[in-house]
């Protein structure tokens, strides 16, 4: 796709709109609520952007449960480059993901064709909420896919393990960030994880600061100015990202990328792997 694969972080309404019919896009919904898998999918059912597919969190988009690897571990490479070609993926399409979450899901198909190696992907910025009050088309007709081969070209080294968090937390030599709300983080609420609190000497850093009231990403130089201070002065590849389960995590490094401070590391396992094994530190108050 070289030069026509401009979209690498986020996209406007108004811009996918003008791109609803170009057979180089491809545009994936990915609704999904933890507390009712099968609600995205009813949605999506209900209505969708035109020609968007359905991505399912869990089937979809993460790999088996081990006990050991955290809730939404990452799914197997060559498996998932099989449901990219299923959905008519390859490496010259555009991709647009939504949902209607903020984000906060779409975003971890965002990390995921990065990781495989796809830069093309953008989420849609304020999701289908803004694109309805827009009052832009949705549609309950399926898409019309041509299936095709996608080829990874894989990228490990946007992700880290509990080993490096570990080492991060004992020694301080990285940064370590923790996307959920910040009841969660200190362990005076935990309504998902058998175990509250944070891996200790992280830094609260919720998802949704990243946005302005209505639902879209603040400024690219406002996000900056917020992650430099978080940072203070360390480089972003000295940066690790987590959350509950490797998912809301990639809307920090999303909004990172956003501000131009590229580099930083997923968790994926995130706490929801941290807390299986009973030897690794837990953090509970600010």
């Amino acid at each position: 796709m070289g030069q026509r694969m401009a979209y690498t972080t986020l996209i406007d309404t108004k811009t996918l709109a003008s791109h609803l019919d170009d057979p180089d896009w491809v545009i994936v919904d990915c609704r999904f609520t933890l507390s009712d898998t099968e609600a995205g999918r009813r949605a999506y059912a209900a209505g969708h952007l035109p020609g968007a597919r359905y991505a399912h969190l869990d089937e979809d988009l993460s790999g088996p449960r081990t006990g050991r690897n955290g809730r939404h571990p990452l799914p197997d490479p060559a498996e998932f480059a099989r449901t990219l070609g299923r959905w008519g993926i390859d490496g010259n399409k555009q991709v647009v993901v939504y949902d209607d979450s903020f984000g906060s899901m779409a975003v971890r198909l965002w990390w995921l064709m990065r990781w495989m190696g796809h830069d093309g992907v953008a989420l849609l910025d304020g999701g289908l909420p803004k694109w309805q009050r827009e009052k832009r088309p949705l549609t309950t007709q399926p898409p019309r896919i041509t299936p095709t081969v996608f080829v990874p070209h894989l990228r490990d080294e946007l992700r880290v393990d509990a080993e490096a968090v570990l080492e991060a937390s004992r020694s301080g030599s990285r940064l370590i960030l923790d996307a959920r709300p910040e009841m969660r983080f200190t362990g005076e609420m935990e309504p998902i994880d058998s175990v509250a609190g944070h891996v200790p000497g992280a830094i609260n850093v919720p998802f949704d600061d990243n946005l302005d009231v209505s639902g879209t990403f603040l400024p690219p130089e406002a996000l900056r100015a917020h992650y430099e201070a978080l940072l203070a002065g360390r480089r972003p590849e000295e940066v690790i990202v987590m959350c509950g389960s490797g998912v809301t995590a990639c809307h920090d490094l999303l909004a990172m990328e956003v501000a131009g401070l590229t580099g930083a590391k997923l968790y994926p396992g995130s706490w929801s792997e941290w807390i299986t094994d009973p030897r690794r530190p837990v953090a509970r108050g600010e």
